[in-house]
């Protein structure tokens, strides 16, 4: 184990798991998983249901006990000081219990309590928490009455009455409309810019790439990549899909692309084409180099990156089952 440090002085990653392990029964649920997470940042948790993303979310969170390994928060360890790790972390689940009868102000009330805020101190903290999350306006409306999204905002809330400098969100965006996750999305890189450390899990993808500085890919339990994701995405590149749009005659555009030993024909629709090459650069350089050359009237010619679900489902395959 780790020795413990006094927090003040700790500069270490923010979040970090060492060789962590879950085992349920016969089934392990986490599998020698570790990877770090540097104060300020966003960490996105990617993985299908049934990966381990919650357990070990649940783990660092000291709601849950390892098989072995290490969590660790702020330089604590969630096994062996969990009171410490508590007064530095905020965690919102992906399913949260709420008291229908009470209202907002009421709820975040009860946890500034529980948290130990009295006086000056828990009415500015819980000022500041309805202000930041927009629930100043519904401070009185009893929690049955709110939205998905506003419910969302609120459990956000709840996880940051104390001043965390540690948040772990589990599908913070599950079942928001656009909106509500364009807002969610604002919120998480404020609290990144005021040097908050947030681990967050997430079946949008697309949601994480905008948010995160940095990625981790889980399956079965085992941690396949980390990195941002212009990282894995070089790691794993095969190909790379080039889209072609032509003005004129296609068909002079098609002769040239055939000749071509990199290129690989995937598709014709009108004046769009779409080839697939698998030398980087300087076959999409001599491509272009080509058609031009050839007099190929071009409206459009772009290689297409791939988005985190690409990268997500190259680096599973042959894993997710």
């Amino acid at each position: 184990m780790k020795a413990q440090v006094n927090s003040t002085s700790w500069q270490g990653p923010m979040i970090e798991l060492q060789d962590l392990c879950r085992d349920f029964g016969s089934t392990r649920a986490v599998d020698h998983v570790s990877f770090s997470v540097p104060r300020g940042s966003v960490f996105g948790y990617i993985g299908p249901n049934g990966a381990g993303k919650t357990t070990s979310m649940r783990i660092l969170a000291t709601l849950a006990l390892p098989t072995s390994g290490e969590a660790m928060i702020d330089g604590l360890s969630s096994v062996n000081d969990p009171d410490r790790v508590r007064t530095r972390l905020g965690f919102m689940p992906d399913h949260f219990g709420t008291y229908p009868d009470t209202n907002c102000a009421e709820y975040l009330d009860f946890f500034a309590r529980s948290h130990g805020l009295i006086g000056r101190e828990r009415t500015q903290r819980l000022r500041w928490v309805m202000d930041f999350t927009g629930l100043r306006s519904l401070a009185f409306k009893p929690i049955r009455g709110l939205s998905k999204g506003m419910r969302q905002r609120l459990c956000l809330g709840r996880a940051m009455i104390h001043d965390p400098a540690v948040l772990i969100l589990d599908e913070p965006a599950a079942g928001l409309d656009p909106h509500a996750r364009i807002d969610l999305r604002k919120i998480i890189r404020s609290l990144a810019a005021d040097n908050k450390t947030i681990l967050i899990s997430s079946h949008i993808l697309t949601e994480l790439s905008e948010m995160c500085d940095r990625v981790g890919i889980l399956e079965q339990g085992k941690l396949l990549a980390t990195g941002t994701v212009d990282e894995i995405r070089n790691g794993i590149r095969q190909s790379r899909k080039i889209i072609i749009r032509i003005s004129g005659d296609v068909e002079k555009a098609l002769s040239i692309l055939k000749s071509m030993e990199d290129v690989t024909l995937q598709s014709v629709d009108g004046q769009l084409i779409q080839i697939e090459i698998s030398k980087g650069d300087q076959s999409q350089i001599a491509i272009l180099r080509q058609l031009v050359h050839g007099e190929v009237e071009l409206l459009e010619f772009s290689a297409r990156g791939e988005s985190l679900e690409d990268v997500f489902l190259q680096v599973t395959q042959g894993h997710v089952q």
